[in-house]
């Protein structure tokens, strides 16, 4: 991938490039949080220094390492992502540093070149580091202090130069208070750390992805979304999102799905598992927070006129200011249209 690829991938998913020309403008999000998130990328890129993200699953570590390494000097190098917990244990070493001719059995008979001689001059992200073998951790640790390793087979020492990006949804730490993770690893790995914050916390970043997300398959299943049920788009901004970025992807995704001829994304097409979560911790949405009709001053009390066309606005902030959401706004407020056109106007 070059430095001005138009997508990347995240999650195992196509992520596209729709802000800018690089991968740090393609990470979707205006919160503090994520600003902060985005400069510090910036600065370390043309850093050598390994860097250690974590955040929970679904939060878009791979999406930050990517662009990590394409903000730097060796954007235009190899970039070689293994999933630690995905490879067996057995094969692990093998992917990582190759392996010489008949080294074991099974082996293939002409050898095999490992993920670090593949990325050499450019970058290793190792995802799940805290699945990694205790054995293979020193080996790691190795290439880290010395910058060389072996082939299984082999005694010859191969150099290597190679930026570590490592992530993790596990507490490194508590491992290594384990014993299930070396305390010098950790400290090797670990000069840079990211956090990357789940959606729970980026506030307004929630509502910009659903509307990338709604826009990425709308224009990939050829469907138009022409409206959200106010009590839905709710849901969506208030729900937990457990599984994060991933989940809010796949729910648009279901929805868009299901998606009929008027365009309306309701509650029908949602993931019951949101629906249940709203049930059972008896969460009532309300277009209106009871923060509305809190009054802490006699200058805060409207009239019925204002509060009405306050009202009226609101709703019509979740629906749209076209004309067919107007009309669908008109229809949930049991007015006609020209009713709403007159109580705003005022």
């Amino acid at each position: 991938m070059d430095k001005h690829s138009d997508s990347v991938m995240y999650g195992g998913m196509e992520v596209y490039n729709i802000w800018g020309t690089t991968t740090v403008d393609s990470i979707i999000g205006e919160s503090d949080v994520m600003r902060a998130l985005k400069n510090r990328i910036c600065k370390i890129g043309n850093s050598d220094s390994t860097v250690a993200i974590t955040g929970e699953s679904g939060t878009g570590k791979e999406l930050i390492a990517r662009a990590i390494h394409l903000a730097g000097n060796r954007g235009n190098k190899t970039f070689v992502a293994i999933n630690c917990a995905a490879i067996p244990e057995p094969l692990l070493e093998s992917e990582l540093f190759g392996y010489t001719k008949g080294a074991f059995s099974g082996a293939d008979s002409k050898g095999k070149i490992g993920k670090f001689e593949l990325a050499n001059g450019g970058v290793v992200f190792l995802d799940e580091i805290g699945d990694m073998p205790i054995q293979l951790q020193s080996k790691l640790l190795r290439v880290l202090q010395e910058k060389k390793f072996t082939r299984i087979g082999s005694n010859e020492l191969i150099d290597i130069d190679v930026r570590i990006i490592s992530a993790t949804n596990r507490d490194l730490f508590e491992l290594v208070k384990e014993n299930k993770f070396r305390e010098d690893l950790y400290y090797r790995l670990n000069v840079i750390p990211l956090e990357v914050p789940p959606l729970r916390e980026r506030g307004d970043d929630i509502q910009i992805l659903i509307n990338n997300f709604i826009d990425k398959y709308s224009r990939k299943m050829k469907k138009n979304v022409y409206h959200i049920e106010p009590d839905v788009e709710q849901m969506l901004l208030k729900y937990p999102w457990p599984g994060n970025i991933r989940e809010l992807e796949n729910t648009i995704e279901l929805a868009l799905n299901l998606l009929e001829e008027d365009g309306i994304i309701h509650k029908g097409i949602i993931n019951r598992k949101i629906l249940e979560y709203f049930k059972l911790n008896n969460i009532n949405i309300k277009l209106l927070e009871e923060s509305d009709y809190e009054i802490s001053m006699e200058q805060d009390i409207l009239t019925l006129e204002e509060f009405e066309r306050a009202y009226i606005k609101k709703v019509l902030k979740f629906y749209g200011n076209d004309t067919k959401s107007k009309k669908l706004a008109a229809k949930k407020l049991g007015i006609s249209l020209a009713t709403l056109y007159r109580k705003i106007d005022v």
